[in-house]
């Protein structure tokens, strides 16, 4: 027992050290405040769809209090089999604010990844040098596109990751991921201060054109289902690791929807973690598995614990070791994305029955992707 203890030591010893970098780099990334500028870059933005009726009329309400030139943007949906009224919520849209240069695709499927292939085909047609992606279940800030456009005056980049948050209600389900998501996002934004960047959010994802027919697109990994931003991330770090940066901008972070069922949830983290073996970076892959371990061993050591093979003592040190780790860097990620803290000591309760069985399901069972409508 001994040696089991040992290790159950340098486990979590480790994960600090993982986090606590992670902590480091976060503070490197400075914060971006868009100064006074004329406006210069053009963007096309695309939004992949299905099935999404309920949730764009709030995001095209957004679209109307953008603050930037009619002429400098145009958006683009890609239609991905939707069999509800999607369509004609944005054509009715479409009808109310005619200023706007707007475009509806039918998506082609090609791969196994209806998400590639729709902002694949949106990308053959889209008439500006940048691209920038969100999803359907979002809503953007009136000045998004202009601080965008205010850090590409400023910085020589050719792909920027920008931040993605939950708005601040909700019950349970809500607040556990809220503080999921910002764990993800402190860890999204501490791998680029560490250089070592490996996550970003296709909900707020900008990148040049030209850089992403250098890349080949999503060549090399359509396959799998999900993962139209990290494996294009990944790619990009590979071949101009210098012009892809964050933007730590309040002003540009993107609101989501929260999943309003725990299996909703289920099947997003599944879909998501099933990219984890993909993953290039050593880093990646190394901080990956620490957590894994580090949830797994909680569960491993409450169960030796409930059958007297070993101390409560030990429980309450590692328990308390992973919960202020994870607290700092949340605490940290929190000062930028302002969302609640409230189910905090619940949630890190929950996190590692939650986190083990999304880490298993993914590797033995299947995805699907977003929103299948399920009833």
């Amino acid at each position: 027992m001994e040696i089991v203890t040992l290790l159950f030591v340098l486990i979590f010893i480790n994960y600090a050290l993982f986090i606590g970098l992670l902590i480091w780099g976060f503070s490197k990334v400075k914060p971006f405040e868009k100064t006074a500028s004329e406006n210069k870059t053009s963007f096309s933005v695309i939004i992949p769809f299905r099935n999404e009726e309920k949730n764009l009329p709030d995001l095209l309400e957004s679209f109307s209090h953008l603050q930037y030139s009619k002429e400098q943007f145009e958006l683009i949906f890609v239609n991905d089999n939707s069999t509800d009224d999607s369509e004609r919520v944005i054509n009715r849209w479409r009808m109310e604010n005619p200023w706007v240069h707007l475009t509806i695709l039918d998506n082609v499927r090609i791969s196994k990844s209806p998400k590639k292939d729709a902002i694949t085909r949106a990308i053959t047609i889209a008439k500006h040098p940048w691209i920038i992606t969100t999803d359907a279940d979002c809503e953007v800030q009136p000045e998004w596109l202009s601080v965008y456009d205010s850090y590409i005056q400023h910085h020589d980049t050719e792909m920027i990751a920008g931040a993605v948050r939950y708005p601040k209600k909700g019950f349970v389900l809500s607040h556990f991921q809220q503080m999921d998501l910002l764990s993800l996002q402190g860890a999204t934004i501490g791998s680029f201060g560490l250089n070592e960047a490996f996550l970003c959010n296709g909900a707020n994802f900008a990148y040049t054109k030209k850089l992403f027919w250098e890349l080949g697109g999503f060549n090399g990994n359509n396959h799998i289902a999900s993962g139209d931003d990290v494996f294009l991330l990944q790619k990009a770090v590979h071949l101009v690791p210098k012009k892809v940066q964050y933007l730590k901008a309040k002003n540009a972070i993107v609101t989501t929807k929260a999943e309003k069922t725990w299996v909703h949830l289920f099947k997003q983290r599944v879909r998501w973690a099933s990219k984890t073996a993909a993953y290039q970076s050593d880093f990646s892959k190394a901080l990956a598995v620490m957590v894994f371990l580090a949830n797994f061993s909680l569960l491993v050591i409450t169960l030796l614990v409930a059958f007297g093979k070993m101390e409560w003592s030990f429980l309450a040190i590692v328990f308390t070791l992973k919960f202020l780790m994870d607290i700092m860097l949340m605490l940290k990620t929190n000062t930028f994305l302002k969302m609640s803290l409230v189910s905090a000591p619940i949630s890190f309760l929950l996190y590692p029955v939650f986190s083990t069985l999304v880490a298993v399901y993914s590797l033995v069972g299947g995805f699907e992707w977003k929103r299948e409508n399920i009833k």
